[in-house]
């Protein structure tokens, strides 16, 4: 046969060492990520590869996977990533998958085709990232994106099982959370009078808002008459922490209300009086995006900015050691369970999407639980409560 336009399929003869037609083979060209590629189909007679040919063709150019066999980890993840992930998660989710799939996964297993990939390759690929110095962390984060993937491929049939469910994965090592003492929240807080952010400190000490919520947070979302803020939405880093966004709540259960303290709402009333002072000194120089927190010129403020220009220096005012940021939320929860606010309240404010959660990040944290519980289990094995103990004394 002559030879085709580009991207149409050819048909030749397939011959044996012998030199001995055995069949027939159909070619045609796909484009991937990585540049067009060629792939091919079989069959004992010419009319049979023109019918496969003409079926993968008309798949490849409705979008569809065609030639299954032959699909390789690579091209299947830029497919997956394409068509279910983006859309479907928050934008810095979509932009933190990608980032894994590109920097981690395709360079490593991206040329194994799919219905080849086995576990024991998969448990290689964890263990030479772990020795080349990944954290675990990071290596459990590629495990969730290729386990999420793959699981997608078996359910369109693409695969016969995941490889990924005989797979162990490294176990991210958990980061040591530091709350602040009362008497240290206390120091932070009166180092933060005056400061711009004295209102956003006040707010991430006594509401337990994630850094993120605080950022993303607009006036149409305080009532200042009522005492309320409502979290609709969080700012996010995409494109590899180069840019920030605003995007949806973590999760169903970051949408809530919370409920003001009356040291939050002044400091709330005094940043925006400060807010609008600002805007007309700056008049014509400053965009207005609604926001309750923002640069001097109006615009969203990049977490890194704020910790190492704000945080750090606020640390150092107050005589603290150094926390996250991310502390501060964890200061709330302790604070209040520390006295004796019930976990189901203290699950609310945070946003946690169950109490499970709540009980298990700080229920360790919580000064006397051990000697209360003990205390407990003595007064409901106590044989004579102290109230029927008094009265026999009485009688006698």
């Amino acid at each position: 046969m002559g030879k085709n336009g580009n991207g149409e399929g050819s048909i030749y003869k397939y011959k044996n060492k012998k030199g001995e037609v055995i069949g027939y083979r159909g070619a045609y060209t796909v484009h991937t990520a990585e540049g067009p590629k060629r792939r091919y189909v079989s069959g004992k007679t010419r009319d049979d590869v023109r019918v496969k040919l003409t079926k993968a063709m008309a798949d490849r150019d409705d979008g569809l996977f065609s030639d299954d066999e032959n699909i390789t980890i690579g091209e299947y993840l830029d497919r997956w990533l394409s068509d279910c992930v983006r859309g479907s998660v928050r934008e810095s989710t979509f932009d933190r998958d990608s980032y894994l799939v590109r920097v981690h996964i395709k360079p490593a297993l991206g040329r194994i085709k799919l219905s080849k990939l086995s576990p024991v390759q998969v448990q290689g690929f964890y263990r030479d990232r772990l020795d080349a110095g990944l954290s675990t962390s990071t290596v459990n984060k590629v495990h969730t994106v290729l386990h999420k993937a793959l699981s997608q491929a078996e359910l369109w049939c693409l695969i016969p099982h995941n490889p990924t469910e005989a797979v162990k994965a490294p176990s991210p090592a958990s980061q040591e959370m530091r709350p602040l003492s009362p008497e240290e929240a206390g120091r932070l807080l009166k180092a933060a009078c005056s400061d711009r952010f004295e209102a956003l400190y006040v707010l991430a000490v006594t509401t337990g808002m994630r850094r993120g919520e605080l950022l993303g947070l607009k006036w149409s979302d305080v009532d200042l008459k009522g005492g309320a803020v409502s979290i609709r939405r969080t700012l996010s880093r995409v494109d590899n922490g180069k840019r920030v966004t605003l995007g949806e709540p973590k999760t169903k259960k970051s949408r809530r209300t919370i409920p003001l303290t009356l040291r939050a709402l002044e400091a709330l009333k005094a940043h925006r009086k400060r807010q609008l002072e600002e805007m007309m000194e700056l008049a014509g120089l400053r965009e207005d995006q609604g926001l309750v927190f923002t640069t001097r010129t109006g615009s969203l403020i990049n977490p890194s900015n704020l910790r190492q220009r704000s945080f750090a220096q606020l640390l150092k005012r107050a005589g603290l050691p150094h926390v996250r940021f991310h502390d501060l939320r964890h200061t709330c929860a302790t604070l209040l369970l520390s006295q004796n606010t019930h976990p189901k309240f203290v699950q609310e404010l945070l946003g946690h999407a169950t109490i499970a959660i709540t009980l298990d990040t700080y229920s360790h944290l919580i000064p006397g639980m051990g000697d209360y519980t003990a205390r407990a289990m003595e007064d409901a094995l106590e044989e004579d409560p102290p109230e029927e103990k008094a009265s026999e004394d009485a009688h006698k």
